[in-house]
C-alpha cells in the first residue's frame, strides 16, 4: 500500500493496474486546490486595497474651469451639492483660488475650528473662519493660487491635502503646506468642521533642531515634575514671562524698537520711491 501511495500522480491516473477507488482516495493528497484558492483570495484582497487606495488619493491640477465643474455637481431637484469628503476639500481650495466666497461659505460648518499654526490661537466659529478666509483671498491678489498636489481621503470623513502656492503657475519658495480636515454630514452635504494647517518654515535650522531637541528632552528626563508642569500649562508660563517683560524690559526696549521700526519704514518708502522713478525713466527711454 505504501508503494501505491508513492506512485507519481500522472502515472496513477493513467495506469491500467490501479483501482479507480484507490485513485479517488489518492486525489485529495495531491490536489493543490486549497492553496490555489487561498492565493487567489489574497491576490483579490490586495487588488481591492490597491483600488481603494487609488480612489482615496486624488492628484489635482488647477485651472479656471473648476468652478464650472463644481456648479455642475449640484442636484437639480434639491439644489444641494453631493460631494465626497475629498471633493469637498477640492472645492474648498478651488473657491479660494477663484475668490468665490459664497460657495466657500457653504463648505464651512457653523461650529468650525480652523487652526493655522502661523497664528497663536485657532479661529472658532464660522464667522471668524470666514473673516480669516476673506483676508486670505484678498492677500493672495489675482495671480497667487493654491496648487494642491495630493488629496488623500481617510476613514471617518477625514481628508489630508498637500499643497503649495504659485504665482502665475510658478512655485513660490517656502510656501509648502499640509492641511488636515475633519468633515461631517449636514443633510446631503459634506462640510468642514475642523481644519489644521501646517506651513513650511522659511528658517531652515537643520541639525540645530536635533541639538535643541536633545537638550530639551534631557532636561525633561532630569526634571520630570517640572516638565509635566510646563507641558500642562504652557500658556500660563508664557503669560507669566510676558508680565515680567512688560514690567521690567518693555519700558527700556520699546522706545528703541519704535525708533528702529520707524527708521526701516522710512528706508522702505525711500527705496520704493527710487524704484518707481527708475521704472518711469525706463518706460520713457525703452518704448
Amino acid at each position: 500500500m505504501n508503494a501505491v501511495v508513492r506512485f507519481p500522480a500522472r502515472a496513477s491516473c493513467h495506469g491500467t493496474g490501479i483501482n479507480s477507488n484507490i485513485t479517488k482516495r489518492l486525489t485529495p493528497r495531491f490536489s493543490p486546490s486549497k492553496r490555489t484558492c487561498n492565493l487567489h483570495s489574497d491576490k483579490m484582497k490586495m487588488q481591492q486595497r490597491s483600488i481603494c487606495f487609488q480612489k482615496n488619493v486624488l492628484k489635482k491640477s488647477w485651472d479656471n474651469n473648476r468652478i464650472t465643474a463644481i456648479s455642475s455637481n449640484r442636484d437639480p431637484k434639491t439644489g444641494q451639492n453631493s460631494f465626497s469628503p475629498a471633493e469637498t476639500v477640492d472645492r474648498f481650495y478651488t473657491c479660494i483660488n477663484e475668490k468665490e466666497l459664497r460657495q466657500l461659505g457653504e463648505c464651512i460648518s457653523q461650529d468650525a475650528c480652523f487652526d493655522d499654526c502661523a497664528f497663536i490661537k485657532p479661529f472658532q466659529g464660522k464667522k471668524e473662519v470666514m473673516h480669516f478666509l476673506e483676508q486670505l483671498t484678498a492677500s493672495m491678489g489675482q495671480n497667487v493660487k493654491f496648487r494642491v498636489r495630493h488629496i488623500c481621503e481617510g476613514d471617518d470623513f477625514t481628508v489630508t491635502a498637500i499643497w503649495h502656492l504659485e504665482w502665475k503657475k510658478e512655485q513660490i519658495p517656502f510656501t509648502r503646506g499640509c492641511s488636515f480636515f475633519k468633515l461631517s454630514e449636514e443633510g446631503e452635504n459634506m462640510i468642514i468642521r475642523i481644519a489644521e494647517v501646517l506651513i513650511e518654515s522659511p528658517v531652515k535650522p537643520g541639525s540645530i533642531v536635533l541639538t535643541l531637541l536633545k537638550t530639551v528632552t534631557s532636561l525633561f528626563d532630569e526634571f520630570p515634575n517640572v516638565a509635566q508642569w510646563f507641558l500642562s500649562s504652557p500658556h500660563a508660563i508664557l503669560n507669566w514671562v510676558l508680565k515680567i517683560y512688560n514690567i521690567f524690559v518693555a519700558p527700556l526696549l520699546n522706545p528703541l524698537l519704535d525708533g528702529y521700526i520707524k527708521l526701516w519704514s522710512f528706508m522702505v518708502r525711500l527705496l520704493s520711491y527710487a524704484f518707481n522713478i527708475v521704472i518711469f525713466i525706463s518706460k520713457i527711454f525703452f518704448k
